[in-house]
């Protein structure tokens, strides 16, 4: 049975061969093409990093159809992460390459290795941005809400407390 996954990708180191984190992103979204049918892939933005790092990500969404379960697919990914050279050392720090599934079409997991959708993904414009370009209507089976939805209440514009009126 098809089924598709929401695949974040994300990169803010240099690769030897690929080169910049843009152009692992490319070559990364390559790589997990591998894996099934890719319906769609985001542009690559530029974003802030969380945690410790200091560098800046280039980050992507795609689409993967695939007849793989969850847990196989996650294994597949980190298959392909260590592939391209990832270390699995500090929590947040620089990383050659991160492969997160977001959201599975078929809708909630809960095991110990992988929760679908992915807990933060509704807390990252850096998902959600992208996210919207290829699968604006996808619905987050916890909240409802599609992925529009989510990022326009991420991103939009919120008004300042009185308070910081007064004087």
């Amino acid at each position: 049975m098809k089924q598709t996954y929401l695949i974040a990708l994300g990169s803010n180191r240099r690769h030897r061969q690929f080169g910049a984190p843009r152009d692992v992103v490319r070559a990364a979204a390559a790589a997990v093409g591998g894996l099934g049918n890719v319906v769609g892939v985001s542009g690559i933005i530029a974003s802030a990093p969380l945690g410790p790092s200091r560098r800046r990500y280039a980050n992507a969404v795609l689409a993967l159809e695939t007849a793989q379960a969850p847990l196989t697919l996650l294994d597949e990914l980190q298959a392909i992460e260590t592939g391209f050279g990832r270390r699995r050392a500090r929590r947040w720090g620089e990383r050659v390459l991160d492969l997160d599934i977001v959201l599975w079409s078929c809708g909630i997991v809960a095991e110990r290795r992988l929760t679908l959708p992915h807990p933060r993904f509704r807390e990252r414009a850096f998902v959600l941005g992208p996210a919207r370009a290829i699968a604006p209507d996808w619905r987050d089976p916890i909240t409802g809400l599609t992925i529009r939805q989510l990022e326009a209440r991420l991103t939009r514009p919120r008004p300042l407390p009185r308070a910081a009126f007064a004087s």
